[in-house]
């Protein structure tokens, strides 16, 4: 009977410490975000397995999810072999990665969202580098520059930027360009001007196209641009 009662509390103690770190992690996971509507969490694992920090599988569904100002439609991620720091959470303090983790995922995006998250760093500075890149003499211009809309064609962006600016600089006139994009590789997109600003004339083949590298961290098996919507697969790999 002693023996029955002393492996019952050590179970109990498993279950606690497991609901310690299952928590740990859903905040964590909240933490990336600054708003969202729903969120599903799925974790795969033992009481054995989380006590030694490590995840055979993690999935994660959310919807109107905000991160770092982007307004992300609709994702989903799985994760596997995931090695956590439990001595940190056992202690209150965050969750910590041991090792990278490779993400696989699906993203959407509406033309609403995207047009949410033009006033981000994250995607008006990379607006302005694509800018940069295809059009040269806008370099100058490019830091007051303010996105202000943008259109999803057909494997295309269509994107308007408004002359008014914070400190009262002025572009001559309002800016629309088109840009297509072709993914050419997991990691490598093909930028092209399909729409030239001021009606001016596009020069060579190789004057309106950049091709931007992203990096050994990402692989993207598919990139689908349609008229109001962006929907993106991949593999993406996170540092601790």
């Amino acid at each position: 009977m002693q023996e029955l009662i002393q492996k019952q509390k050590k179970t109990s103690g498993f279950r606690v410490v497991t609901r310690v770190i299952k928590g740990a992690l859903k905040l964590f996971l909240r933490s990336q975000v600054s708003d969202i509507q729903d969120l599903e969490i799925d974790i795969q694992a033992n009481d054995k397995q989380l006590l030694t920090g490590t995840i055979p599988k993690l999935s994660i569904f959310a919807n109107r999810a905000v991160y770092q100002g982007l307004h992300l439609t609709s994702i989903q991620l799985t994760a596997e072999n995931i090695r956590v720091d439990i001595s940190s959470v056992l202690k209150g303090q965050p969750l910590r990665l041991l090792e990278v983790i490779p993400i696989t995922g699906k993203l959407i995006l509406e033309e609403s969202d995207l047009n949410a998250s033009l006033t981000s760093a994250l995607l008006s500075t990379a607006l302005n580098d694509a800018l940069i890149k295809l059009l040269p003499e806008f370099s100058l211009n490019s830091k007051i520059i303010m996105w202000k809309k943008v259109i999803l064609d057909k494997n295309k962006l269509i994107l308007f930027a408004n002359p008014d600016t914070e400190d009262d600089t002025k572009l001559q006139t309002p800016l629309k360009v088109g840009i297509g994009l072709e993914l050419l590789n997991s990691n490598q997109l093909k930028l092209t001007l399909t729409d030239y600003p001021h009606s001016q004339p596009i020069g060579s083949e190789s004057e309106k196209e950049h091709y931007f590298d992203l990096g050994s961290d990402v692989e993207i098996e598919d990139l689908t641009i349609t008229p109001g919507k962006l929907i993106c697969c991949g593999r993406i790999n996170v540092n601790p």
